[in-house]
């Protein structure tokens, strides 16, 4: 079982991204108000789960949830602020729209920026720890996954139903074949080329 709470009586907001590593497609986050004292044996890191249980899920936590919220940043500001940045945005995007108002923010990973001059804390793998933020694992991935379907529909041959946009040998070859869409992340390296490596004094 996660834990349900870091920040000892402070109403806090679990936030977590999906889609950082894709080629193609916005950057998702959410950020989730749970119940003090809430619990469901099911919630867990968004990669543990198969997408059915995902889904399942999301409609849990959409009802049980005291506020929820997803935040998106598109292609053109990733490749404008950087994927890091525009990781941050995007869950400053979510936490603007929560209906009710956090005191506290958890976040999954080791980077975050200031929200509010609210508390805040980064853990690692916290999407396997807090369900705060396996909650808003679960819906950024859900919902971005909605998205690239939706996306995949427009230009099929780069199968985005099944790779979502991450850098896969079919994903690679169709850029490769077909050139790039507006969604492509123009600031990635999309065909996977060897890099030079600049060197500093």
């Amino acid at each position: 079982m996660l834990a349900n709470h870091y920040y000892e009586g402070l109403t806090e907001a679990g936030c977590d991204e999906a889609g950082r590593g894709c080629l193609a497609g916005s950057v998702y986050a959410a950020a989730v108000i749970l119940p003090e004292g809430y619990e469901n044996a099911l919630l867990n890191d968004s990669k543990q789960l198969t997408e059915k249980r995902r889904y399942q899920l999301r409609q849990e936590i959409e009802r049980d949830a005291l506020a929820w919220a997803v935040g998106i940043v598109t292609p053109e500001e990733i490749d404008r602020i950087n994927i890091l940045n525009a990781s941050i945005l995007a869950m400053h995007r979510a936490l603007d729209q929560l209906t009710v108002r956090p005191q506290a923010v958890i976040v999954d990973g080791n980077k975050f920026k200031p929200y509010r001059h609210l508390p805040h804390t980064c853990i690692v793998k916290g999407d396997g720890k807090y369900m705060a933020i396996a909650a808003a694992s679960i819906l950024a991935k859900t919902y971005r996954d909605d998205y690239m379907n939706r996306l995949a529909e427009e230009y099929p041959q780069y199968d985005w139903s099944s790779n979502k946009g991450y850098p896969t040998k079919k994903h690679r070859d169709a850029i490769r074949q077909y050139g790039t869409t507006p969604y492509h992340r123009m600031s990635y390296n999309l065909l996977g080329e060897p890099q030079e490596l600049e060197l500093f004094e």
